[in-house]
């Protein structure tokens, strides 16, 4: 299966991520929708988008990232259920690693469920904070120098 990351640049594009991200978030992990979707949530705003698609076109992840000081913060890392044996997660981190550096990013942080911390481990992200909750999830900062 090929791959493809995608920038986002229009709200095309941006609504296909955004229902990912409501089916992941908002439907399976019960995310209220209303903090799901934030300020950052637009073409124009201070955080450039991703999206994967597959051969067939079918958006099947997607992720964001700003440039907070020195670090890539990346955010909303979402795959659709049926792709998640297929490496698309790993494929959105490190496009949007590779997209933090060329904004000058040093260092990339996230804040990362629980489950996935082992996911993160393995990409070269190390705990930083102690647990603690997030829309209701339990979440733990993780940072990683690019």
């Amino acid at each position: 299966m090929k791959l493809t990351p995608i920038p986002i640049t229009n709200d095309a594009d941006l609504a296909r991520s955004f229902a990912i991200r409501k089916e992941v978030f908002v439907d399976e992990q019960h995310v209220p929708i209303d903090e799901e979707i934030d300020a950052f949530d637009v073409i124009d705003s201070d955080c450039t988008h991703l999206l994967i698609e597959n051969d067939e076109g079918q958006a099947v992840g997607t992720g964001r990232v700003r440039l907070v000081d020195e670090y890539g913060k990346i955010q909303r890392v979402a795959v659709v259920k049926p792709f998640r044996q297929y490496g698309i997660g790993r494929i959105i981190i490190l496009a949007l690693e590779k997209l933090a550096a060329a904004q000058g990013a040093t260092k990339a942080k996230l804040d990362a469920q629980v489950h996935a911390i082992g996911f993160y481990e393995k990409l070269g992200y190390e705990v930083k904070s102690d647990v603690f909750l997030d829309a209701g999830i339990e979440h733990v900062l993780m940072i990683k120098t690019l």
